[in-house]
């Protein structure tokens, strides 16, 4: 008789030409966060012809559950659902049909993952005791994010156990990357607004130039990491942007900066708060100009849970393989995932979809093998099982 994993995976492979539809259609149409309105409502009409009862929650969020055979364990499974704001390129059937919009990050297929999953599970319901939540979350990408409204809003009302994922470019497709303890860090970013006093660019003299100053601090606070902080510990200082000006040959009266700050302990965190602050205020100062810096806490580090990851490790090998189980390192990356994790066990992993793939993640020509698709349905499905089955631990 066939045992249960390999009717997973066959399960799975079985809709791979839906799970690929569902993913090219999500990327065609994709929305930022908390306006994730048409892709909330196209997994609504889904849910719904699973026979799945469906509750709406941070805003654009949804709450699934199906129920197995009688039984006391809860688990969930959850997929973020938002793009991002950024332009795509390239010349993929498939490409974003919204301006300045994208999913150029891998939430389009993770969304049709847990579809899959749901869909596989909804059929093999006879085969598992107790119940599983879906939970298609908005807002992950940008703070505070949409796990925590989710959370507030009782998504994780009577679960014992969380599993998510995210397709990870950096590794071969299939394979999985996971760690015990920290494995993403805290997400913070900050702005710094430097005034000046503008001119005209021939008479620097007479005026507090904030683009010589601005590109001071971009370099000063640098020492940040390399000089006020150990460097066996985690810390990543980082510029995103950098605007002002309006002509080649004026002065501009002020210039702003918007950077990040990854961190895994607390200390580490609030110490580069600190010194930055300490760094663009004195920098500014100088040279007679005034800096506004503004800092913003973004979500706490991701710390997977011991024992999950232990089952985690149990399920790749029985659906992927131990050979497709890939050591990492923490990543400096941020993921709101970590909110679930700290109200119930669970844990977050890694899924390889980089074969053939040249660009990053957030890169504007990112794409995914979608053959991870096909694993990762049977992945999810296989936790799902694999946590329900355990016995009671007393």
């Amino acid at each position: 008789m066939e045992d249960v994993y390999e009717e997973i995976k066959n399960e799975a492979k079985k809709i791979e030409s839906r799970l690929r539809e569902w993913r090219r259609d999500f990327h065609r149409h994709p929305e930022t966060a908390f306006k994730e309105e048409r892709t909330s409502r196209k997994i609504h009409e889904f849910l719904e012809e699973l026979g799945l009862p469906v509750k709406k929650m941070a805003r654009t969020g949804l709450r699934a559950e199906l129920e197995g055979k009688p039984g006391e364990k809860v688990v969930a499974l959850r997929s973020d659902i938002d793009a991002l704001p950024i332009q795509e390129e390239g010349d993929k059937e498939y490409i974003s049909k919204n301006s300045g919009v994208a999913h150029v990050c891998g939430h389009d297929g993770h969304m049709a993952i847990l579809m899959g999953a749901a869909s596989v599970l909804a059929k093999k319901r006879d085969r598992f005791s107790g119940k599983v939540v879906f939970l298609f979350q908005p807002a992950e990408e940008i703070p505070p994010g949409g796990a925590k409204k989710m959370v507030e809003e009782g998504a994780l009302d009577g679960v014992d156990a969380i599993f998510g994922l995210h397709l990870w470019q950096p590794l071969p497709t299939g394979s999985v990357g996971i760690l015990k303890g920290p494995m993403m860090a805290q997400a913070d970013n900050f702005d710094i607004k430097v005034k000046g006093k503008a001119g005209h660019g021939s008479t620097p003299h007479i005026t507090v130039d904030p683009i010589f100053v601005a590109s001071q601090m971009v370099v000063n606070l640098q020492s940040v990491v390399s000089r006020n902080t150990d460097p066996l510990k985690p810390l990543v200082v980082s510029f995103g942007t950098i605007k002002g000006g309006t002509v080649y040959n004026i002065i501009p009266q002020e210039v702003e900066l918007t950077g990040t700050v990854r961190t895994f302990e607390p200390e580490v965190q609030q110490n580069a708060q600190k010194r930055i602050y300490e760094i663009a205020k004195g920098t500014s100062r100088a040279f007679g100009a005034f800096a506004d810096f503004r800092y913003k806490k973004g979500y706490p580090p991701l710390v997977n849970h011991d024992e999950m990851v232990d089952l985690v490790l149990e399920t790749v090998g029985k659906i992927l393989g131990k050979d497709n189980i890939k050591d990492i390192s923490p990543v400096m990356g941020g993921e709101d995932f970590t909110y679930y994790l700290q109200k119930i066990p669970g844990a977050f992993l890694f899924l390889g979809a980089g074969d053939g793939q040249e660009y990053s993640h957030h890169h504007p020509k990112f794409d995914i093998d979608e053959r991870a698709l096909c694993h990762g349905t049977a992945l999810m499905t296989g936790l799902a099982y694999d946590f329900l089955k355990r016995p009671d631990r007393s």
